[in-house]
């Protein structure tokens, strides 16, 4: 957590929340990295057997039975990013983390009844086979939409996506991962940044509303592949983890 950012503040997203957790609430408070952690084990007791911790990718039209009703819902959603802590179906915690700053991240904790745990419908295995496809796919579509402006060194492609690739290796995977999970996480790495450099690359020429809703329809089952690759890998090394697994 440490490499995310050096400063992690947290609040809790409401005043009940606040009363339950002893988070501060409406203006947040530095608890670094220990705080987070001591907030989390207070919630999953030592003798479990079974994994309590959840990582969630919604996106607007695969919310991850997230409901956008909810604050915690809708801040996902609009994040993309989540966490749950606890037992499916029982009052746990949801964080969402959002950037503050370069050296900044905000987690906004949420006392909720937990959803039902995803269900999943896809093996590792499969998920390794889909990124493999997907590095493909994604090149073609950075091909194919030729909107990178080439004549400067920022301008190149290939420096690009090292760029995306350097920042998105900062972060640590347990030791412990097996090294399919680790391979999906790479795949998806890789994937992610060459989709970021084609989507957020200016055009040569202004984007019509047509061309912009094509390069829409390119790019977005492919992050939708990123993002269930990563959810699988991380799942399921979670559960592997768990005690008396």
């Amino acid at each position: 957590m440490a490499e995310w950012a050096p400063m992690h503040l947290a609040v809790a997203g409401d005043q009940e929340t606040a009363l339950e957790t002893g988070l501060p609430w409406p203006s947040p408070r530095d608890e670094g990295v220990a705080g987070l952690l001591t907030l989390i084990r207070a919630q999953v007791p030592s003798d479990r057997t079974n994994p309590a911790i959840e990582l969630l990718l919604p996106h607007p039209g695969a919310t991850s039975n997230v409901s956008p009703k909810s604050m915690f819902g809708r801040l996902a959603i609009q994040t993309g990013e989540a966490v749950l802590v606890g037992d499916p179906e029982t009052r746990g915690l949801g964080l969402v983390p959002t950037v503050e700053g370069p050296d900044v991240l905000r987690w906004t904790v949420f006392s909720i009844v937990l959803p039902p745990r995803a269900m999943r419908d896809f093996t590792l295995g499969e998920a390794e086979y889909a990124m493999r496809e997907a590095v493909r796919g994604a090149a073609e579509a950075l091909g194919s939409l030729q909107s990178l402006p080439t004549r400067t060194e920022l301008g190149d492609p290939r420096t690009r996506i090292s760029a995306e690739l350097a920042d998105l290796g900062r972060h640590r995977y347990p030791s412990e991962m097996s090294d399919r999970a680790l391979r999906v996480l790479e795949s998806a790495d890789r994937v992610a940044a060459i989709l970021s450099v084609a989507q957020h690359s200016s055009p040569t020429e202004p984007a019509t509303a047509l061309g912009a809703a094509a390069r829409e329809d390119l790019i977005r089952p492919l992050w939708a592949a990123v993002r269930k690759a990563r959810a699988i890998a991380l799942s399921t090394s979670i559960e592997s983890r768990a005690p008396g697994r």
